[in-house]
Parts: structure tokens; sequence; C-alpha cells
């Protein structure tokens, strides 16, 4: 298994407030992650996830992210961007 960090960025038609990214913050604090988007269009997450490959690190995190989302009780807006680094990539670059 290798550890993968993996940003997702949803957007919608309205900016998010300070206590909705605080939410998604710590809906997603349980997966080593952090959010962003306060005062913007949409909301995000990096997320460190477990698994074998980039396919599966991407599955791994989506499921995270949708769960905070709705533990966060944010809009259900469509994931617009989606990047994957592993551990290894990262020292590389």
């Amino acid at each position: 298994m290798i550890r993968w960090s993996v940003g997702l960025e949803a957007e919608g038609d309205r900016d998010m407030s300070h206590d909705e990214i605080l939410a998604l913050a710590d809906a997603v604090a349980g997966s080593g992650g952090i959010a962003t988007g306060i005062g913007t269009p949409r909301y995000g997450a990096q997320l460190v996830v477990e698994a074998s490959s980039r396919e599966e690190a991407v599955s791994k995190a989506r499921a995270e992210f949708e769960s905070a989302v709705r533990s966060a009780e944010l809009p259900k807006w469509p994931v617009t961007r989606v990047e994957v680094v592993n551990e290894e990539e990262e020292f590389e670059g």
C-alpha cells in the first residue's frame, strides 16, 4: 500500500461561508484532511489515503469526501477537480 494525497474540489452557485468550510474541515480531519473554500463558490479537501493504485486512491478519497460533505451538510455539487500524488512522486518533485 502507498500513501496518496488526493485533492478534490466541488463547484456550485454561491459562496461558501466560514462556518460551512469549518464544518467540512471537522469532517475531514479524521482522514488527515484539510478543507478550503471560504468566500468562494467552491469547497474542497485534501485527503490522505492508503491504496495500491492511483485509481483506488481516487475512489477511496471520493467516498471519504462525499461522506464529509454529507456530514457537514453542504450542498451536493459536482466535483470539478481531482489531483493525486503519491509519497514517492511528492519527494521527486
